[in-house]
């Protein structure tokens, strides 16, 4: 897995204009930033090796909305609509398995009960992969809880 210098991370995050975007932090392989309307903190990496299109995961906090710890994956490849007959995609955390709900390139934990499993088990390993429909996105988690933490903190200050 290539890993990203803590400056090449930052500079791939920061697409945004940087009055709109404030680092909260990079950690490892992971970042964490604040965007401040709408009101937003996450942690976000980029999944590592080659793969069809850039993947990121992401642990956000959306304070206005009441929202803390949602879990998203932008996937390296487009896949069906989990729905009915749709493609399955699968996070594996660690030694933990979770369904996800995809479609298009995004995938997400099925309600707010998954995103705290989600997060509770990438504190405790060091990798997590998605795949499902013909690829794999991989990922390490060093840093990780470090920069979810980073993200609570930057939207408490509120």
């Amino acid at each position: 897995m290539t890993r990203l210098p803590p400056l090449a991370l930052l500079a791939l995050f920061a697409a945004a204009p940087l009055s709109a975007r404030e680092s909260l932090g990079v950690y490892d392989s992971w970042a964490a930033f604040k965007d401040a309307s709408p009101a937003r903190c996450y942690a976000i990496a980029k999944a590592g090796g080659k793969t069809a299109a850039p993947a990121y995961a992401t642990v956000s906090l959306w304070p206005d909305k009441g929202v803390r710890g949602a879990v998203h994956l932008v996937l390296s490849r487009e896949v069906a609509d989990t729905g009915a007959k749709g493609a399955r995609i699968r996070l594996t955390v660690g030694d933990k398995r979770f369904d996800l709900v995809a479609k298009g390139r995004n995938a997400w934990a099925a309600d707010a009960r998954g995103d705290a499993a989600i997060v509770a088990a990438m504190r405790s390993a060091s990798r997590m992969s998605v795949s499902g429909g013909g690829f794999t996105d991989r990922y390490t988690l060093s840093g990780a809880a470090t920069a979810i933490d980073a993200a609570t903190v930057g939207c408490a200050k509120r």
